[in-house]
């Protein structure tokens, strides 16, 4: 059965997404997310697309990030989001990602969240040892490339000084503004996962296991195709 699958995230839960699925609409589902009372800000949906056959992909999704599957019961990951859509996107009809405000019903949901993503957003190279000057790759190209500006606080980037969100707006030619720390990675390590990694002072390299499961998800698909 055809359907769409969704990556989630809340901005109150900053180290889980929630790969999920529906046969209705992004928007419905993330409302409906969103209007539980215990969740103090609405999910944001971070992609979304529309595969052939939903509960074979969703099952193979959770499969090949079981390993940072929070409960069994629930659909929630510590895995950065654009890993799963590496993969996801080779499995895709159609990208059908909405705005990011779906999940907004109210002025006091639209100001909690965008004071959340401010927060978010906001970023600091020197706080987290990158110097000015290095070079920042865009997560799904890597040869699209950024600097960092001598303010360590903005990026060049195509002859422009901008800030990094800006940055990944426009390399992802998206008309909906987006959180940069989430695009970008030095060194092989996205900015995001940096700054939180020195944020807690604690951290435990689960890169390298993302990889293996995403490529031997990617290698099951090719042989099913090849099959058929």
């Amino acid at each position: 059965m055809g359907g769409i699958i969704y990556i989630l995230k809340n901005e109150a839960m900053p180290d889980y997404i929630k790969i999920g699925k529906t046969t209705t609409s992004v928007e419905q589902r993330v409302r409906e997310l969103s209007a539980v009372t215990a969740v103090p800000i609405p999910f944001e949906c971070h992609y979304a697309a529309r595969v052939e056959n939903i509960d074979e992909v969703e099952s193979a999704l959770h499969d090949a990030f079981g390993d940072y599957r929070i409960n069994p019961r629930r659909e929630f990951f510590t895995v950065a989001p654009e890993q799963v859509v590496a993969v996801l996107k080779l499995l895709s009809l159609e990208d059908v990602t909405p705005s990011r405000d779906a999940g907004v019903e109210s002025k006091e949901d639209a100001v909690a969240l965008e004071d959340a993503r401010k927060r978010r957003s906001a970023f600091n190279f020197k706080l987290v040892s990158i110097p000015a000057g290095a070079e920042l790759a865009f997560i799904r190209d890597e040869k699209i490339t950024c600097r960092v500006a001598d303010d360590q606080k903005h990026v060049e980037f195509k002859g422009e000084t901008t800030s990094l969100s800006s940055a990944a707006q426009n390399a992802l030619e998206s008309k909906w503004m987006v959180q940069g720390p989430a695009y970008w990675t030095y060194e092989g390590e996205i900015l995001d996962d940096r700054r939180r990694r020195l944020e807690e002072g604690d951290y435990e390299d689960v890169g390298g296991g993302i990889k293996v499961a995403s490529d031997e998800f990617i290698q099951k698909q090719l042989d099913s195709m090849q099959e058929k």
